[in-house]
């Protein structure tokens, strides 16, 4: 790519509705904004038109978009548009973004880099090859070294999907006669799956900014119920920033440094997983994603540190390390977060009125709320008292979808 004199062009690709900050800074960073999205979107998805300079629409099957049609969509439109940078908004627009780059010969994040990011598989191999402590797994592929992996590693285990994100399409197994009728129902999708020891623990997420490889913000969360057992069992969803340094945090702070050397972030937004094993007290790293983290978890960062993770990756992304990113100054309160569905389309969340909320969610057949506060046991009470409540008021429950809606 040669020098840029003229203000960047950005291309932002959204499969789904998110990142409306992300490209609002952009275009506050002097970018010209260009967005690719689906075309079942399109009078229904609520963009920042006037931060996007121009709107592309992909034919699409449940967000997916035909990866040769989008390379040939996006290369017509580089006839008349320099692109400077591409960036994903979704986790399951990374590898087309990545082929985009690779194609067009646009810089940041390739193919091979990018599989470490998606691919269920190829993190765990990267993370293992680092020392870092990853529960035991085995592609799910060859029947002897399964045979032997089960033979070893106690049930119960997990089927994960490589390429999906958080708890979808995850399979517990329980037996290993349970393990073939599954795989047998996959066919020819058996390799695009792997198989992992079942942890049961607490599972902590770590949210990160990285500039030329420096991590120069992290904020560390627990879950409330592991996200599996929500998609799996219904409830509410609820998590919590932690005390920064706090012995679980600065041991979070210290895996989550080297999960992402190990995967190569050069600069940019992740989101990363790890559990704490009730057995042995050890942190477990499950997965990491370079993107923010969905659920609204941009808003429960931003609500205890001021940090907006989208608009701060878009700093990132249009300095690309030649100019110096200097991270707003952080707060130090603690914030809580509370999501359900809802049986209600619109419901109402007034009753809840304690002063510490900071945020309500506004999305039909959802609930959820944002606490603030500078104590810690406050928002824990919070979130204790107010998921009891939400199971009476609000919720709803789905089977557990085998893609994201959103």
């Amino acid at each position: 790519m040669t020098n840029v004199t003229r203000p960047p062009t950005v291309l932002c690709l959204a499969s789904y509705e998110k990142g409306q900050e992300f490209m609002r800074e952009c275009k506050r960073q002097g970018c010209r904004v260009l967005l690719l999205t689906s075309l079942s979107l399109r009078g229904a998805a609520e963009f920042p038109d006037e931060s996007i300079d121009e709107i592309f629409y992909m034919p699409d099957v449940a967000k997916k978009w035909n990866l040769a049609d989008t390379i040939k969509s996006v290369s017509y439109v580089a006839r008349d548009e320099e692109i400077d940078l591409i960036v994903p908004l979704d986790d399951f627009d990374l590898e087309t973004a990545a082929a985009l780059r690779e194609h067009l010969r646009v810089a940041g994040m390739g193919e091979t880099t990018t599989r470490h990011f998606r691919d269920k598989l190829a993190m765990r191999v990267k993370a293992l090859e680092a020392g870092i402590d990853v529960p035991e797994f085995v592609h799910a592929l060859n029947r002897a070294r399964l045979r032997e992996y089960m033979a070893s590693v106690p049930a119960p285990w997990l089927l994960k999907p490589r390429f999906e994100a958080s708890a979808t399409g995850i399979k517990k197994i329980e037996e290993p006669e349970e393990l073939w009728s599954a795989l047998d129902a996959l066919g020819d999708r058996q390799s695009f799956h792997l198989l992992e020891r079942y942890v049961p623990g607490d599972i902590f997420h770590v949210d990160t900014l990285v500039s030329e490889r420096e991590i120069v913000f992290a904020s560390a969360s627990r879950y409330g119920h592991p996200p599996l057992d929500v998609a799996h069992g219904g409830g509410v969803f609820t998590t919590r920033t932690l005390p920064q340094d706090s012995e679980d945090a600065r041991a979070l702070f210290e895996m989550n440094a080297r999960v992402l050397a190990a995967m190569n972030l050069l600069r940019g937004v992740s989101h990363t997983e790890f559990i704490k094993s009730r057995a042995d007290g050890r942190f477990y790293f499950l997965e990491t994603a370079a993107r923010v983290g969905g659920a609204n978890i941009v808003e429960l960062v931003e609500a205890a540190s001021g940090v907006n993770l989208w608009a701060e990756w878009a700093k990132l992304e249009v300095g690309r390390g030649a100019r110096d990113y200097a991270l707003p100054p952080p707060g130090d309160d603690y914030a809580g977060l509370i999501v359900s569905l809802a049986r209600q389309r619109c419901p109402d969340t007034s009753r809840y009125d304690d002063p510490e909320i900071v945020w309500r969610l506004n999305k039909p057949s959802h609930a959820g709320l944002i606490v603030r506060s500078h104590d810690p046991a406050r928002v824990e009470q919070l979130l204790d008292a107010y998921a009891r409540r939400f199971a009476q008021d609000f919720l709803a429950t789905l089977p557990a979808a085998e893609r994201p809606s959103s």
